[in-house]
């Protein structure tokens, strides 16, 4: 990028970091830049990851978002998009989520892949996602932005690391030849109220052909997917929003139950 690129990649970073401070939402980074490409977007997304790992954090993987017909039509695009993972985003099964860890989180059910082997874009084929993968487990993503009232266009959610918030994973992984990916459903409740339900097959027809589009993105960055890093594949039906003292379950077939509250 040209150097006046770099200074406004940093600005818009610390834009949206600012949000924490203020403890809520803040302008789009579109609005502040109306121009802002993809590319660059990625590029605010990376500079965030960098200060974060500057400041003791590291990376245990990457989700993907926008892997629904529906949100790509509604953002109008045409392929997903992805974040990064970090160690201070994990929340266990069945804990309670600090209020000042979120900001206007929306919870979606997803089938989670942990990687034995790296995987190296451009040619990863789905079934190099399956021989590179260890187990899958059910999972919660708590989705978040930065910016206020979710007012988003792709180049904002992408600057805003894909908006990544928190993830929960279930506790008993399966090996893939135990289950079928396209076809494994999910219910998820609220409260104990079912909100909606999904299937495999809804993350671009086959949750290991997200993740093969994934290594293959990623390579235009030089970044590989690693051993040992958590793939959130996508969403399997819609967020629902979370609010305090609210309960999430998503029950997965084949695959069991995770569970996470937020504090009131």
């Amino acid at each position: 990028m040209k150097t006046e690129d770099k200074a406004n990649k940093e600005d818009l970073a610390k834009h949206l970091a600012s949000s924490w401070e203020k403890g809520e939402g803040v302008q789009p980074v579109t609005e502040l830049t109306p121009n802002l490409s993809i590319e660059e977007a990625y590029q605010v997304q990376l500079q965030t990851v960098e200060e974060n790992i500057k400041n003791g954090q590291r990376i245990t993987g990457k989700k993907i978002g926008l892997t629904s017909k529906a949100m790509q039509e509604k953002l109008g695009v045409s392929e997903p998009d992805y974040g990064h993972l970090l160690d201070d985003m994990a929340v266990g099964n069945g804990e309670t989520i600090a209020s000042k860890r979120v900001l206007q989180p929306m919870v979606e059910g997803e089938i989670a892949f942990i990687l034995k082997k790296d995987l190296v874009g451009p040619d990863v084929t789905t079934l190099d996602v399956l021989q590179a993968t260890d187990a899958v487990v059910p999972a919660l993503e708590i989705v978040d932005s930065r910016i206020k009232d979710w007012k988003i266009t792709l180049p904002d959610t992408i600057a805003d690391n894909a908006s990544s918030g928190l993830y929960v994973l279930g506790e008993q992984p399966k090996k893939l030849a135990d289950i079928d990916l396209k076809q494994m459903g999910m219910a998820l409740f609220k409260n104990d109220e079912l909100q909606n339900t999904g299937v495999g097959a809804a993350a671009m027809d086959d949750p290991a052909k997200c993740v093969a589009w994934l290594a293959n993105k990623l390579a235009a960055y030089d970044i590989r997917l690693k051993a040992g890093e958590v793939i959130l594949s996508g969403a399997l039906s819609a967020a629902i929003e979370g609010k305090p003292g609210d309960t999430f379950r998503a029950k997965f077939a084949d695959l069991g139950t995770v569970h996470v509250s937020f504090e009131e």
